[in-house]
């Protein structure tokens, strides 16, 4: 699975834009309460850095919390989504 970044006007906000479809309609999860049992957000909100996830197509925004970092989170981001799938990521395009 390959998966991009794009950055945002939110510089806690990142869209990851894959090759394939995450979702078939708009998901949005604003807690780790929320996002319970949903197999991208779920982990995502696991990491701690998270503040909220919006799933929709072939794309996931999450904002994190203003002290986590990119660098630490992307990959992260990615293995969550490459799981989700059972698949192996194909590329770490930065943002």
């Amino acid at each position: 699975m390959k998966v991009t970044y794009e950055t945002t006007p939110n510089p806690n906000a990142l869209k990851c834009v894959t090759d394939r479809e995450l979702s078939q309609h708009p998901r949005s999860f604003l807690s780790e309460a929320d996002a319970d049992g949903d197999p991208l957000a779920g982990p995502l909100f696991a990491t701690g850095s998270v503040r909220a996830v919006l799933i929709n197509g072939p794309w996931i925004t999450v904002n994190k919390l203003p002290e986590a970092d990119w660098k630490a989170l992307k990959p992260l981001i990615e293995k969550v989504i490459c799981a989700a799938f059972r698949d192996e990521p194909d590329s770490t395009a930065g943002a």
